[in-house]
């Protein structure tokens, strides 16, 4: 289909007025409704009734069209059919049965940061689920039932107001169930282990029959496979997920640390003692570098801690130099949603690489952070670690799960960021350099990391089945046989089936 950038189909939905068809003919088909896609399959009495998509529905003529189909990373434009934002489960049975009536590809949406652009699709079906953002908390026994739509922060902010707490990553916008159902990252991993971890049921919309769907439960006394293969492998593989219930745990205030230093001139002891101390600290202690061409940044937060506490744990490393040092307690959701970036001030367009080690990186290491960051294309551009080591994200959670790195020292992702999200231009001249400089960055770091992260896709990288999954990946294709045998949900990445 023609090359067209966000610009170019913004002009045009302006220029030809909100209900004309702005997509090219190869996406429309030149037909009226959307309804009519498709041959339809050729079936008998074993077939569904013809499905009728319900929810709000947002089709290429409409005038929101453009946002509705745009990511977080702006560097990915694609051009769906048709995009259903379910209101509820039936709105989501309804469109996955529609998308396999009609021979229609389709992807899973969420909080819509999906690097590398999985998550929508050309001439086909978006199932978002963003709007399904239901809350039930009881907080006798920590069971929270939530919608699949909340983000990371509106169920930070909702579980915080009961002091209560499961393990997010650290940018409010990015929708909880995509980070969840891929591991799930953050400050609080070593106190109360992966976000998957406090996972212990979902409701999820699977493939049924000839050309049905249907939704059904995961925890651990219905479908526990499924389960387990959702607790690190549920991104868009095996069905869509509705609702995500969590065991949370009590956390009733945290103190969260900031250290900065100027330049890179104190890189090699800052990183040789961070690593070697803060992954094997507190468990109550999580801990951030991130590091770029200007600046060195530590992020800090002690669960249950105070501002001495977490100051004293990280005083091998505040004593390199004189950083400046910031020090707030408080409620985790407080403060949680005092370190948020607006996405107005975020660059359009993003590019990561994600790796795991068990091992301190030597000094050699070190250094080739120091000289790619030094060569960074933009500010934004850094190298960013998050320490694992000890703590409660190595021990499985009861009924086990398809995450495969907790014996990781630390994480970490070289990422570039550029261009303006309020003018952003897909032909920007940054781009390349930004790709080959990630390219080089990732290579250059590869005798040192091991594995990657299925949140942070590593597009190209070869065996990247045992490198998000190691030994797991074959029971998980043997759970997608078992629930998705035609291989309804795929991408580039995705599962396959045993049996493919």
């Amino acid at each position: 289909m023609p090359d067209l950038s966000r610009r170019d189909l913004l002009k045009a939905t302006a220029a030809a007025g909100a209900g004309a068809v702005i997509l090219p003919a190869v996406v429309t088909g030149g037909m009226s409704d959307v309804a009519a896609y498709g041959s339809g399959s050729d079936c008998k009495a074993e077939c569904e009734p013809p499905a009728k998509l319900t929810g709000r529905i947002v089709r290429p003529q409409d005038p929101d069209y453009p946002e509705a189909s745009l990511g977080w990373d702006e560097l990915f434009v694609h051009y769906p059919l048709v995009i259903v934002f379910a209101q509820e489960t039936q709105d989501v049975v309804n469109a996955l049965t529609w998308a396999r009536q009609n021979n229609v590809s389709l992807r899973v949406r969420s909080g819509r940061h999906a690097l590398e652009g999985w998550s929508n699709v050309d001439n086909g079906i978006v199932i978002d689920v963003s709007e399904l953002k239901s809350t039930h908390i009881d907080t006798a026994t920590g069971i929270a039932k939530v919608g699949a739509g909340l983000n990371q922060g509106e169920a930070v902010a909702a579980l915080a107001k009961h002091d209560l707490a499961v393990t997010t990553g650290t940018e409010d916008s990015v929708g909880l169930s995509g980070a969840t159902l891929g591991g799930g990252l953050g400050f609080l991993l070593r106190y109360l282990g992966m976000a998957c971890d406090s996972l212990v049921g979902a409701e999820v919309v699977v493939p049924t029959g000839i050309d049905g769907a249907k939704a059904i439960k995961a925890d651990l006394n219905n479908n526990s496979d499924l389960l387990w293969a959702l607790r690190g492998a549920g991104n868009g593989n095996y069905g869509i997920v509705t609702s995500l219930t969590y065991k949370a745990s009590p956390l009733k205030s945290v103190a969260y640390l900031t250290a900065t230093w100027d330049g890179l001139s104190d890189l090699q002891g800052i990183f040789d003692t961070w690593q070697r101390t803060a992954p094997l600290s507190d468990f109550r202690l999580g801990s951030q570098l991130e590091i770029h061409k200007s600046q060195i940044l530590l992020f800090a937060v002690l669960a249950e801690g105070t501002a001495a506490e977490i100051r004293h744990l990280l005083d091998p490393i505040l004593s390199i130099d004189t950083p400046d040092v910031a020090v707030q307690t408080g409620n985790w959701g407080d403060i949680y949603a005092g370190f948020q970036t607006p996405v107005a001030d975020e660059p359009a367009f993003w590019k990561f690489f994600s790796q795991f080690t068990t091992d301190p990186f030597p000094k050699k290491a070190i250094s080739i952070i120091r000289s790619f960051i030094n060569d960074a294309p933009s500010e934004d551009s850094n190298y960013f670690t998050q320490a694992f080591g000890t703590g409660a994200q190595t021990k499985q959670p009861r009924g086990g799960s398809a995450f495969n790195h907790r014996d990781a020292l630390f994480y970490a992702e070289p990422g570039a960021g550029w261009g303006d999200r309020a003018n952003p231009d897909c032909d920007d001249p940054t781009t390349p350099i930004a790709q080959a400089w990630i390219a080089e960055f990732s290579q250059a770091l590869r005798p040192y990391v091991n594995g990657a992260y299925v949140n942070v896709p590593n597009i190209g990288m070869q065996e990247w089945e045992t490198a998000y999954w190691g030994s797991n990946f074959d029971r998980l294709r043997r759970i997608k046989q078992k629930y998705d045998p035609q291989n309804i949900f795929q991408y580039e990445q995705s599962v396959p089936p045993a049996s493919c």
